[in-house]
């Protein structure tokens, strides 16, 4: 079971992902016999259903988690929306941190810092405003699983709950229809040297510079530092699977909308003059990074009525 801890005073920030220790051998995909079905969830009925919600019967309960009795196993209600506390015994932290005393003093508009957990960037990555305009705000707590962000042109409304095994993140975005918008789940890692990224081989990866290339590029291994920093987006990807001795599954669901997972693979190579180890993975809604720079069809749009619904799932073990 995979529990959550999130503080809405610091943009609904991600504070704290924890799963079950399950030792074993971290996998290498370049050793793995059968890579489709090492990446394909499909192939475990189980974890399908848990990241693909609409096909399994508690689709009621994955979009309305207050509704599943599973919820409380898979959130802490008590501290839902406190700070990150240390791993609690027998449990794997997930989630990277930095000390960053600015963080708590940011300001809409201000440069991005990056205190690590997981960052809710809309409408766009890079670019302006940076990393987006819902990190620096202060969101609206409704319940102890429900917390809501209202940016300069869309309100954004995010409830934890469960399916199976499976945490979900359920979002609901009010806008005016026709808008175009990024999303990410910009979660630093907190992972080894070893620490593997799988995702189905063949998958079109965008790379920093303007490279494009197949998956697996040499980006699939993070660590150990050698003092490089790039990011890229594997383009059309909903499903990634992290390997560093567990495993950590993510699984967006958003139908009709283009939907990526980018890699900011920081081996001590950024920011310069005092680079540090930072490893993102982030599901996301769009194929590029800055909106600015989207073309027809690599931005999300939000759909006539001005309502668009969408899951991210995790799963750990």
């Amino acid at each position: 079971m995979v529990t959550v801890t999130a503080d809405p005073s610091l943009g609904g920030r991600w504070t704290s992902l924890q799963s079950a220790l399950v030792p074993r051998a971290v996998s290498d995909p370049r050793c793995s016999p059968h890579p489709h079905a090492a990446v394909d969830p499909r192939h475990d009925s189980h974890r399908y259903a848990a990241s693909h919600p609409r096909h399994d019967s508690h689709l009621h309960a994955a979009s309305h988690p207050r509704h599943d009795s599973h919820l409380h196993a898979a959130i802490d209600a008590r501290d839902s929306f406190m700070p990150a506390a240390a791993s609690r015994p027998g449990r794997r932290e997930w989630l990277w941190h930095r000390a960053a005393p600015g963080r708590a003093a940011v300001r809409l508009g201000d440069a991005f810092v990056d205190a690590g957990g997981l960052e809710e960037c809309i409408p766009t990555i890079r670019g302006v405003p940076d990393h987006g305009d819902a990190w620096s705000r202060p969101w609206t707590v409704l319940s102890p699983d429900v917390a809501m962000v209202a940016g300069r042109d869309f309100t954004l409304r995010r409830e934890f709950g469960s399916v199976g095994d499976a945490l979900v993140a359920a979002y609901r975005l009010e806008a005016t229809p026709g808008w175009r918008f990024l999303w990410a789940a910009h979660a630093l890692l907190d992972l080894s040297a070893d620490a593997w990224l799988r995702a189905p081989a063949g998958t079109e990866t965008r790379i920093d510079g303007g490279a494009v290339d197949k998956w697996p590029c040499g980006l699939e291994r993070l660590g150990p530092d050698d003092g490089t920093a790039v990011g890229a987006i594997l383009v059309d990807c909903p499903i990634v699977h992290v390997d560093d001795g567990e495993t950590l599954m993510f699984a967006l669901d958003a139908p009709g909308q283009p939907v990526s997972t980018a890699l900011w693979r920081n081996l001590r190579g950024w920011p310069e003059g005092n680079p540090y180890r930072s490893v993102g993975v982030e599901p996301m809604l769009g194929r590029v990074f800055d909106l600015a720079e989207a073309g027809p069809d690599d931005a999300a749009v939000v759909p006539a009525g001005g309502v668009y619904e969408w899951t991210l799932s995790v799963v750990a073990g």
